[in-house]
């Protein structure tokens, strides 16, 4: 397939410790490349580097720009991106000559065949220098409320894709924006996540966030707030006798949570320690016997039919995944190599069940992320749907 494909992630270069936010993208860019693409990796930088309050390098997420890009370059470095990273000014000015010398331009961004678009706030100035454009949207429902609310101004694009099953259908309980949302699974790309088998004692898991506000809708408050959802499980261990570890970003908040979680029977760590870079983030799912985890409560709210990015490098490593239910699905199982538990009740009997029968759960496990979320696949379908 000869075509030049520029990818725009939501972002990477912002989030240096952010392994698995990382691994969102590398699927699609790895997929893109192994079926003959050339990809282009495009992220905008605020060139302001006179700013190095406290309060903007929270705001940069620690670092100034020049740092941030030498990080993700060197992110991006194993998997043959490294050169392949594209900068534009967010101001609209100019990049600093040492940014311009060692990344691609925007002018060399434009001239791919498509930019495949994961960013809901990428600038429509940006979005309009391409030719042929797509939108991917990874937050489905959230996405579509905060566009109707006026909170975002998605950028018109040709085509408009959602990772939400129900997103434009009657079971979402959300509006559409009068936009042709077509579904498509997220890509997980196989050959970098193969199958492993953990110690029989090691931890289910999952890395995550803990915070994400509140929004309101029709009247209505929806939480964003992912450790509300984990504190109604918060008794789980009792109920089982596998062993259950959250890996959270938690800065200075760690030890507060520790002494909250770990008399329930939970391990509580600091995520930044596990996954600040993408092989860190592979190493600590795959040595995992499994996930554990529960969604941000609007998920389920509005029925989004979401599944994590993360769900799938656990499945696509053989590993069980025992997670949140967050609406109807035309193909997750229920209780096969992934389970989606609504009640603590659903939950512990779904590790019990697991751990009865592991090793079936975990070829099953595979073979789900083998059948509907394969990378190169997923990918080739995108293509195919975005270019006609």
């Amino acid at each position: 397939m000869s075509l030049t494909v520029c990818i725009a992630p939501a972002n990477t270069l912002t989030y240096p410790q952010g392994g698995g936010h990382l691994w969102v993208f590398l699927q699609w860019a790895l997929a893109l490349r192994a079926l003959g693409c050339r990809v282009i990796w495009l992220e905008g930088v605020d060139v302001d580097d006179a700013d190095t309050s406290p309060a903007a390098r929270r705001r940069r997420r620690g670092g100034l720009p020049r740092e941030c890009v030498a990080i993700l370059k060197a992110h991006l470095e194993p998997y043959g991106f490294a050169d392949a990273l594209a900068l534009y000014p967010m101001n609209g000015g100019a990049l600093p000559d040492d940014l311009a010398k060692e990344c691609l331009d925007l002018d060399t961004a434009a001239r791919a065949d498509l930019l495949l678009n994961l960013w809901h706030s990428q600038p429509a100035w940006v979005v309009g220098r391409f030719r042929r454009s797509a939108y991917v949207d990874t937050d489905p429902g959230v996405v579509q409320v905060w566009i109707t609310t006026g909170e975002i101004h998605l950028a018109a694009h040709d085509v408009y894709f959602t990772i939400g099953e129900t997103v434009g259908t009657p079971e979402a309980r959300f509006p559409d924006c009068g936009l042709g949302w077509q579904y498509t699974p997220p890509p997980v790309f196989l050959p970098e996540w193969p199958e492993t088998r953990a110690d029989r004692t090691a931890p289910y898991t999952t890395i995550t966030h803990w915070w994400g506000g509140t929004f309101a809708f029709h009247g209505v408050t929806f939480s964003n707030e992912k450790h509300l959802a984990f504190l109604e499980y918060l008794q789980l261990p009792s109920r089982t006798s596998a062993t259950l570890e959250l890996a959270v970003c938690l800065g200075d908040h760690l030890s507060e949570w520790q002494a909250r979680f770990q008399p329930a029977g939970w391990t509580i760590r600091e995520a930044w320690g596990v996954s600040a870079s993408p092989q860190d983030y592979r190493q600590y799912i795959q040595g995992s016997r499994g996930e554990f985890s529960c969604a941000k409560p609007y998920c389920a709210q509005f029925a989004n039919a979401w599944i994590s990015d993360r769900t799938l490098c656990y499945l696509a490593s053989g590993k069980p995944a025992v997670v949140q239910h967050t609406g109807p699905s035309r193909f997750l199982p229920e209780a096969e190599g992934m389970f989606r538990f609504r009640s603590m009740d659903e939950a512990a009997r779904a590790l019990v069940t697991v751990e009865a029968d592991y090793e079936r759960h975990c070829r099953a496990a595979r073979a789900l992320a083998e059948q509907y979320f394969d990378g190169c696949r997923v990918v080739a379908r995108v293509l195919e749907r975005a270019l006609n």
